[in-house]
């Protein structure tokens, strides 16, 4: 079987060594950059950043688009916009990459960590529910609070794993229920949709990611959506170190961060964003030769979940047991074709292992059965 798959996916990328996920580009990338410098407007402030956050409120559906320096700089941007601080609590997945949890940390806030769904590897709104039911309770200032340890459940933040939409419309019902923000992490997810919508549109904030790794990418950047005209502009605020407009006076209103992407990046990002929908029906291609190859194999195809059409950032199987998977893992790899396991959880990493944690059954399941494969953009 391991030979088999080896052969099939050099049929897909036929060359020496097959990495998980490379950057592809053939657009404008090369004229926008020399555009860009020939600007030199390479820092902060230039026009590819207004065009890139332009083209991510439209992708996104949002209203506004605040640029950043990264997909975990974003998200730290959202969870301050929430009033997420020291003595919250955030609810969030414990399979997700480590920036997610990490975020959280950085406001002082602690995780806690829920399961996966069976469906989509994502957030599972039964284990969302099940937790607010049965261990918070809502207080006359119309907070929910987690029984245990009094802390105020601020903030909730589903991650679309590898581009497979969760089920973003029961998570939050259940938010609007027990007034908590909802957050979209859709670092992994641009171009996904849920019932016929893009992600990044349900929650009260979204971000997504343009790391070297992702469908999109600069090398870096990121970029947090919201249609709330107030986030969206304290959001801008704080991401430029809260600097007052002035003409020469330098006057800052509060402790802001560096976070503003740098024109050169925006750059990148808008000409592969010219590119996306052609990226998205080649990696859709991909996971049907993929899923086509698996149907009489005794590993499983993640695909897409009901409901939704995947953005299939990282295509992925199930193996039967930890062995096969390590032995799957072995193989391709020393075959020089890169494949990779699911995270770790984060509950089982030395920052987070003190903190509150569901029953994680189906996220136990998965990190010790899935194997990513390669699923970069085809020549």
């Amino acid at each position: 079987m391991y030979n088999e798959l080896i052969s099939f996916i050099r049929t897909l990328y036929p060359e020496d060594f097959i990495p998980l996920h490379r950057p592809y580009f053939n657009g404008n990338e090369k004229k926008y950059l020399n555009e860009c410098i020939e600007s030199t407007y390479v820092s902060s402030v230039g026009e590819f950043v207004n065009q890139f956050e332009k083209h991510m409120c439209e992708i996104s559906g949002a209203k506004y688009a605040i640029a950043t320096m990264n997909g975990t700089a974003a998200l730290h941007l959202a969870l301050i916009m929430a009033d997420v601080a020291k003595g919250d609590e955030v609810l969030t997945q414990a399979l997700t990459f480590v920036a997610t949890a990490n975020a959280v940390h950085y406001t002082g806030a602690d995780p806690v960590f829920l399961d996966s769904a069976k469906n989509n590897l994502g957030m599972c709104p039964k284990s969302l529910e099940t937790f607010l039911v049965e261990k918070t309770h809502m207080r006359d200032d119309g907070y929910s609070y987690n029984k245990l340890t009094g802390k105020r459940v601020k903030a909730c933040v589903p991650m679309h794993v590898f581009g497979h939409p969760v089920e973003i419309d029961k998570i939050k019902s259940l938010c609007k229920k027990f007034n908590i923000i909802l957050i979209e992490d859709a670092a992994e997810a641009i171009g996904s949709k849920y019932a016929g919508k893009p992600v990044g549109s349900f929650g009260d904030m979204a971000i997504f990611s343009f790391n070297g790794n992702k469908t999109v990418t600069a090398g870096g950047g990121g970029v947090l959506v919201t249609s709330d005209e107030r986030l969206a502009v304290r959001a801008k605020h704080l991401s430029t170190t809260a600097k007052q407009n002035h003409k020469w006076d330098f006057y800052h209103t509060e402790i802001g961060y560096n976070y503003r992407l740098p024109n050169l990046n925006a750059a990148l990002i808008c000409a592969q964003l010219e590119q996306l929908d052609n990226f998205l029906k080649n990696k859709r291609q991909t996971a049907d030769q993929y899923r086509e190859f698996f149907t009489d194999k005794n590993l499983e195809f993640v695909d897409e979940p009901l409901h939704s059409k995947s953005s299939f950032w990282l295509n992925a199987v199930l193996c039967e047991n930890i062995n096969e998977r390590n032995e799957l893992l072995t193989q391709t790899n020393d075959n020089n074709i890169m494949t990779r396991p699911v995270w770790k959880l984060m509950c089982d990493l030395p920052a987070f292992e003190a903190y509150q944690k569901a029953d994680l059954a189906n996220a136990r399941n998965f990190e010790s059965r899935l194997v990513n494969l390669p699923s970069s953009v085809r020549i």
